[in-house]
């Protein structure tokens, strides 16, 4: 159960709900330390929703013997496979806090993330956030390499390519509304801090501190950069509802932003 402490921080006004989004899917290798990095925040005032999307391996029970003592966490078991972007919408839709974050069930937070994101959008009034990250492998050490977060990302330098790790961003709910994953394959995340941007008027804020740790994975489909041209062009032939000579001068403009601009701000430790 939550200590005394705990619960009086969550009682403070000054202190808002957070909402975690964590889709789960065959993690039981990662979704022990996942979760805990959530439980080892410093900021008290979250809720973790968790949507099982009918994993075959042991994740949900680990899970369920995590958050047996918090309910702060919520768990949402579904009984057939449906993808990351329908656990993500409907983890979003049942989610009941001011702002909302993300994070995928194998990456890790730092211990002070929320609590540092959250004082960097309240002192710069901004209503989306993100911070810079590093890489670890499949085992938590440390790949020695940073993505460094811009300190402004206007709506513009989004639309050439995606700078929002997902794992490190957070968007003021009460603001911009609850916004939804597009059902498309890849670049969810994409579409998501692109219509943040979008919907608040104004650049995302970039908080340059490591506070989370993305986790590359032997199996994941974005270690192969050479699949992932298609669905860098159907972001915009088909989410953003481009013609394909548009979608194919924007994809060029993406490939020149990440080839020659966006290794600026990638670094090796």
């Amino acid at each position: 159960m939550l200590s005394k402490e705990t619960k009086e921080h969550i009682n403070d006004e000054s202190s808002p709900l957070i909402s975690i989004i964590t889709p789960l899917y065959n993690a039981e290798s990662f979704i022990t330390e996942t979760v805990q990095s959530v439980l080892n925040q410093s900021y008290k005032n979250w809720e973790q929703i968790i949507v099982n999307d009918a994993s075959t391996d042991a994740s949900l029970s680990r899970v369920k013997a995590l958050v047996q003592n918090d309910d702060r966490i919520r768990i949402e078991d579904l009984t057939s496979n449906k993808g990351a972007a329908f656990c993500r919408n409907l983890a979003t839709n049942m989610a009941k806090g001011t702002y909302i974050a993300f994070l995928d069930s194998d990456d890790l937070w730092h211990p002070e993330k929320l609590e540092k994101q959250l004082a960097f959008m309240k002192r710069n009034q901004c209503d989306v956030s993100y911070t810079s990250y590093l890489h670890i492998d499949e085992s938590g050490n440390n790949l020695n390499k940073r993505i460094v977060a811009l300190p402004e990302l206007p709506f513009k330098k989004q639309h050439r390519n995606n700078y929002i790790g997902n794992l490190t961003g957070m968007y003021n709910v009460a603001k911009l509304g609850k916004i939804a994953s597009p059902d498309i394959r890849k670049r969810q995340d994409w579409a998501v801090w692109l219509e943040a941007i979008k919907r608040s008027g104004k650049p995302a804020m970039g908080l340059q501190q490591d506070l989370s740790y993305y986790r590359v994975r032997q199996d994941s489909m974005s270690s192969n950069k050479t699949k992932l041209v298609k669905y860098n062009y159907g972001f915009y032939r088909d989410y953003l509802g481009y013609s394909t000579i548009k979608s194919g001068w924007n994809l060029i403009k993406f490939f020149y932003e990440y080839f020659f601009v966006r290794p600026r701000y990638i670094q090796k430790l």
